[in-house]
C-alpha cells in the first residue's frame, strides 16, 4: 500500500438537481476561501496519518468543483504534490458542469495541473435536461465537450439514462452525440430514486420519475452494445473507455481496494494502517483498515479543522470482514475483478470453491487463476451475485 490517491470534495452547486443525493449546498463564493484554506491544513493532517506515498490521482468531486477559481484548483494541487510524491502519471481530474465549459476556464484548469475533465452533459435532449432540472441544454453541453477536446489530453461525458418517458431513440441518441464529440471516456449512470431527494418525495405522492427495472436493463443493454460497436470497452459497470489510458485511474483506485485520503465536507477516505499484507498472510490483520467520514457541512468541516487540526468527524477501524467484503462489492464491478488470494489474506478464509463453481457454471462468473470477475450476464445481477458469495 505505497500508493495513495487524493478526493476532495467542493460541496458547491449553483442549482441542486433534484435526483441529487450527494452532501451538497447552495453556492456560496464567499465562503470559498475559508473552506479551501481549511482543506490545505486537513490535506496536511491526512499526510501525518499517511506517512510517506506515491501519489497517484487527484481528483476534484462534488457538487461542482468547477465552481472553484482556477488559483485555488492550482494552490490544492501543488499543495498535495509538495505532502506526497507524485508519479509519473499522476491523474488529476476535475468534474465539470457544462454551464461552467469555456476556453478561458479550460485553459486556466489545465494551467492550474488539470489533465482530466469529466462533464456531467447527462443528455443532449433539451426535454431530459428541463426533466432532470439541469442548468443547460443540449447546444451548451455539445460545445462544451467539443471545446474540452480540443484543450484537455482526457475528456469523459457522464450521461444519465432510464428517467421517465426516455426512448431507446433518445437514449441512443445521447449515446451517438457524445461519441461524435471524440472524447475518450463515457459514464453512463441509472437514475436512482433517493428518499431524499425531490424525485423521491415526488415518488411518494406517487409521481412516478424513474422508468421500471426492465426498461431500465433493456436501455442499459443497449448503452453497452452501442459503446462496445464503437470501441469502447466496458472496464466497470457505468464506464466504458476507448483506451485503458482513458480509464478513470482514480475510481480504478476505489474498486481495487486501494487507499485514498478523503478531503472537504462529507469526504469519504480509506487508508491502510499497522503494516502491509503479505503472501501466506491470513490473521491479525483487523482493525488495519480505517474509514473516514469529514464533517458534512461546509461552516461545521471549517470549525473541525480550526479546533481539531483536520475534518475528520469519524474515523472506523474496519474488522477484517467488513474490509473483505467491501473489497468484493467494490472489486467485481470492474472487468478485472477481484484476486482471491487477497481477499482470502484479509479475511483469513476462503470464497468457497463450490460457490464459484455454481456460478460459473451458471454463466455469471469467470475464473482465470487467482482472478474472480463477473462476467456480462454477472453484471446484471452483481449485487446478489456478490451477497451469495460472502454468504
Amino acid at each position: 500500500m505505497d500508493n495513495i490517491g487524493l478526493y476532495i470534495h467542493w460541496p458547491y452547486c449553483a442549482r441542486i438537481c433534484p435526483y441529487c443525493d450527494f452532501n451538497i449546498y447552495k453556492s456560496k463564493s464567499d465562503t470559498q476561501a475559508a473552506l479551501v484554506n481549511a482543506i490545505l491544513i486537513d490535506m496536511e493532517h491526512w499526510r501525518r496519518l499517511s506517512g510517506p506515498r506515491n501519489l497517484i490521482s487527484i481528483h476534484f468531486g462534488g457538487g461542482t468543483p468547477s465552481l472553484l477559481l482556477a488559483r485555488n484548483v492550482q494552490n490544492l494541487i501543488e499543495k498535495a504534490k509538495s505532502l506526497w510524491t507524485p508519479t509519473d502519471n499522476l491523474e488529476v481530474g476535475l468534474e465539470a458542469n457544462p454551464k461552467d465549459v469555456n476556453k478561458g476556464s479550460l485553459l486556466a484548469w489545465r494551467k492550474a495541473g488539470i489533465e482530466r475533465l469529466s462533464i456531467g452533459v447527462q443528455s443532449f435532449d433539451d426535454v431530459a435536461l428541463q426533466f432532470l432540472g439541469r442548468d443547460h441544454d443540449g447546444k451548451l453541453a455539445r460545445r462544451a465537450l467539443e471545446l474540452a477536446v480540443e484543450i484537455m489530453p482526457r475528456v469523459s461525458a457522464d450521461l444519465i439514462y432510464g428517467w421517465k418517458g426516455e426512448t431507446p431513440a433518445i437514449l441512443q441518441e445521447d449515446l451517438q452525440t457524445a461519441m461524435a464529440s471524440h472524447v475518450s471516456h463515457i459514464s453512463t449512470y441509472q437514475l436512482t430514486i433517493e428518499q431524499k431527494t425531490a424525485f423521491g418525495q415526488a415518488e411518494k405522492r406517487g409521481v412516478n420519475k424513474a422508468v421500471n427495472n426492465d426498461c431500465s436493463a433493456d436501455l442499459f443493454e443497449q448503452a453497452i452494445a452501442t459503446l462496445s460497436q464503437q470501441g469502447f470497452e466496458q472496464y466497470e459497470v457505468s464506464n466504458f473507455s476507448k483506451s485503458k489510458d482513458a480509464r478513470s485511474r482514480h475510481n480504478l483506485l476505489y474498486w481495487q481496494g486501494g487507499d485514498y485520503a478523503g478531503i472537504g465536507p462529507g469526504a469519504h477516505g480509506r487508508l491502510t494502517v499497522g503494516g502491509r499484507l503479505t503472501v501466506g498472510e491470513r490473521l491479525n490483520v483487523e482493525g488495519r483498515r480505517l474509514a473516514t467520514i469529514a464533517s458534512l457541512k461546509p461552516n461545521a468541516y471549517i470549525s473541525c479543522v480550526k479546533n481539531r487540526g483536520h475534518g475528520i468527524n469519524t474515523q472506523e477501524k474496519l474488522s477484517a470482514k467488513d474490509w473483505a467484503e467491501e473489497y468484493v462489492l467494490m472489486g467485481m464491478r470492474i472487468k478485472d475483478g477481484v484476486f482471491l488470494s487477497r481477499y482470502e489474506h484479509i479475511s483469513g478464509q476462503a470464497i468457497a470453491t463450490e460457490k464459484i463453481q455454481q456460478y460459473t457454471k451458471a454463466g455469471l462468473l469467470t475464473q482465470q487463476g487467482d482472478r474472480l470477475s463477473a462476467t456480462p450476464k454477472g453484471r446484471f445481477v452483481l449485487d446478489a451475485l456478490c451477497r451469495e458469495l460472502l454468504l
